[in-house]
């Protein structure tokens, strides 16, 4: 572990505290909390315990600088979208202290220092069959673990999907072959700021007993749980 050694916490609390973390400290991550993150990743589940998932660090190398500044500028052009798709500027997002004007900050400066993270993981999975609607289930259980080890090592990341307009070229740069889908590209560094309670729908609304849409009366949030309602407006591109 690095020498800033974060306080430790328990598995339940990093479950409900791992926040998408988009700034980034310009520090780099050592080689053995890098190993121990990508380690405990490669304890997750998947199907007949084959371990197809695979994972390809950019860090400092000519091909990673190279692929940092591809992914950087494919980065751009999908915030840039995302941005007048949805609405950023508009409605709560035309006052500076509004969440969305924040996340539209937040995401600006994620997009404009993409080259500065100090981590970029490609996951991946060997296809062993024909592409199918449910193969990311052999890759996002590593994912996850991979973004609560970071956590736990006083770390954070957040997994995109902007690098689809780009795989082509990713896959001729560094060499990754046809048989391999490349299902997230996972930044990774030292938080800018923090990480910290992650707010989502109350429970009710997510969990049914016995049928659809009917009430489980016990599906009760922790006291003091702050909410946060869905994504963007529906119609919205993804």
């Amino acid at each position: 572990m690095s020498e800033a050694e974060p306080q430790p916490i328990g598995l339940l609390e990093g479950l409900a505290t791992t926040r998408a973390i988009r700034r980034y400290l310009p520090e780099s991550i050592p080689d053995e909390d890098l190993a121990s993150i990508l380690w405990h990743a490669s304890r997750a589940p998947s199907g007949s315990n084959r371990q197809m998932f695979r994972f390809v660090v950019l860090r400092d190398g000519p091909a990673a600088q190279q692929a940092k500044a591809l992914l950087g500028q494919c980065f751009r052009d999908g915030w840039n979208a995302k941005r007048s798709g949805d609405g950023y500027t508009q409605g709560s997002g035309a006052a500076d202290d509004s969440p969305k004007a924040r996340m539209a900050r937040t995401m600006q400066h994620f997009v404009d220092h993409f080259e500065e993270t100090p981590v970029v993981i490609l996951a991946c999975l060997v296809r062993y069959r024909k592409p199918t609607y449910a193969e990311g289930a052999s890759v996002y259980p590593a994912v996850q673990n991979l973004l609560l080890a970071a956590r736990a090592l006083g770390y954070g990341g957040v997994i995109t999907g902007w690098h689809r307009d780009v795989e082509d070229e990713l896959r001729e740069l560094l060499g990754i072959p046809e048989g391999v889908a490349i299902h997230a590209t996972i930044p990774l560094g030292r938080p800018a700021g923090r990480h910290g309670p992650v707010r989502r729908r109350p429970l009710r609304e997510l969990v049914y007993e016995d049928r659809w849409d009917q009430d489980a009366e016990w599906a009760v949030d922790p006291p003091d749980t702050r909410f946060a309602s869905a994504g963007p407006p529906p119609g919205s591109p993804t």
